[in-house]
């Protein structure tokens, strides 16, 4: 009886938080109530479990992960205001001009997500770009979304080795992996993502013009963008699916003398060159040994060398852009504060999550949920695709979904791997593209902002989004489990 109600309270505290989560409440009260209305229906202590439990997940990841969020934020802006992104996006849409605009929008934000500048970011220059090239085609601007989610929320996510993005960061410490993990399993993820994601929008425009159906001139990208940056429902949303608050955006000093693009793609370049470096020269040659005393927390170096890796490389971009751009900066410090304070709320909301994701996860009902997800069909790596993908779905976030379904069940993977001879760089590169996939739901806040940027809605543009960001994640989720199962990583 006491496991059939505190199973009722896992699920009746969840379904509290995703209810209100979606109608614009803070995840940073949702939290610790819904943990705390699940804990009194087991029965259990509600301060320990906030104070103790909650906020030691909390807290957890916090200390694990902000220096990911903190640069990552910094360095996103800063190529913003100097006109980094806005260069490399116009040279790739002028280069392919707009008869090829859909394959100009994806490569843009592929780029310049890949080389380390923030989700919203990238979002908010790629629109206009997007815009002027889908009017010159006469492309529905409904399919603009669709092509902006799949060059930057999909593959440059969690499949291509080496992304800086957080999502691909969290599994390293539960795994003692690198952000390289099973670099061809993600190349391969990689290659059916796009040809998927390309050929479902390319269909799409081909039935659109066979109609007569050409660029609606409905509210601007300027305005539609300002909109949903100062929106407190977009923010509330966005801040828990993705590193940067979007209310940052319009903050800072932005450059009129945009540099060239030789200068505006260095920046990108340095942070794959130096993560690539970090990662198998120079962390794997030092001595680290001085991790297990007990004032660095009694670790092991593949606890914490791929977030060095991430950390330096994004530092030395940093480091890079302010050189290459102290001119065009015309407020530093304005640009910095903007780039360092939007890193703050969404460490934050998506620390309240695990924090929530903790406390489910010490009740004794938890139990009978790791025992269904472990008793799925297929293996190990069934079960913690599906595991990543519900937990993703259900949190409207890949990074708080993911780090739930770890914190609770890595320990568990890493010895069923031990036991099966599974490589942990085939658990990373799985468990990345789980969460990469159901995460894209209609509540998630990346969703809720890119549509409200694009001037578009749920009803016009979302089945879109769905085909290429959620059905063509998960076949290459499947072709990765198939080519892991009977290749092993790779």
């Amino acid at each position: 009886m006491d496991s059939v109600l505190g199973l009722l309270g896992i699920l009746v505290g969840l379904g509290l938080l995703i209810w209100l989560a979606y109608r614009g409440w803070s995840v940073l009260l949702l939290t610790p109530l819904a943990a705390m209305l699940a804990a009194a229906f087991a029965f259990e202590p509600l301060l320990a479990n906030w104070t103790q439990t909650f906020m030691a997940g909390a807290a957890g990841f916090i200390a694990q992960f902000f220096p990911i969020f903190l640069l990552g934020a910094l360095f996103g802006k800063l190529m913003e205001d100097s006109g980094s992104v806005q260069t490399v996006a116009g040279f790739i849409g002028d280069k392919l001009g707009p008869r090829r605009g859909i394959l100009a929008v994806v490569i843009a934000g592929a780029l310049v997500t890949y080389g380390g500048v923030s989700l919203f970011v990238a979002f908010f220059v790629l629109v206009p770009m997007a815009t002027a090239l889908f009017r010159d085609a006469g492309i529905p601007r409904r399919l603009m979304p669709a092509a902006i989610a799949l060059g930057t929320s999909t593959f440059t996510m969690s499949m291509l080795p080496g992304s800086p993005a957080v999502q691909n960061a969290i599994p390293m410490p539960f795994f003692g992996t690198t952000p390289f993990a099973a670099p061809g399993l993600g190349v391969i993820a990689t290659v059916i993502t796009v040809l998927f994601g390309l050929w479902w929008l390319g269909r799409v425009e081909a039935a659109a013009r066979r109609r007569g159906e050409g660029f609606e001139a409905v509210a601007s990208g300027g305005a539609s963008a300002e909109q949903a940056a100062t929106d407190p429902m977009v923010r509330e949303r966005a801040t828990v699916a993705r590193e940067f608050d979007p209310a940052e955006v319009q903050r800072g000093a932005e450059c009129a003398n945009r540099p060239g693009v030789l200068v505006a793609v260095l920046p990108l370049l340095v942070v794959l060159a130096v993560n690539l470096t970090m990662t198998a020269l120079v962390l794997p040659n030092l001595d680290l040994g001085f991790l297990a005393e007990e004032r660095f927390g009694a670790t092991t170096p593949a606890a914490v060398s791929g977030i060095w890796s991430v950390s330096v490389a994004l530092a030395a971009a940093i480091l890079v852009l302010i050189a290459l751009n102290r001119r065009r900066l015309a407020d530093l410090r304005a640009s910095v504060d903007a780039g360092v304070n939007a890193s703050v709320l969404p460490i934050v909301s998506v620390a309240s999550l695990v924090g929530f994701g903790t406390v489910i996860a010490a009740l004794p009902a938890f139990q009978l949920v790791s025992d269904w997800v472990l008793g799925i069909q297929g293996g190990p790596l069934v079960s913690l695709a599906v595991s990543t993908n519900v937990l993703a779905a259900l949190t409207g976030s890949a990074s708080g979904g993911l780090t739930i379904a770890l914190e609770a069940l890595g320990a568990t993977y890493m010895a069923l791997a031990a036991d099966l001879g599974i490589d942990p760089a085939l658990m990373h590169r799985v468990s990345v593209i789980g969460a990469g996939t159901l995460d894209m739901l209609p509540h998630n806040g990346a969703v809720v902002t890119l549509l409200a940027v694009c001037g578009s809605t749920h009803r016009e543009s979302y089945r879109d989004i769905v085909m290429v960001s959620i059905v063509g994640a998960l076949l290459a989720l499947a072709a990765v489990i198939v080519l892991g199962t009977l290749f092993g990583s790779f």
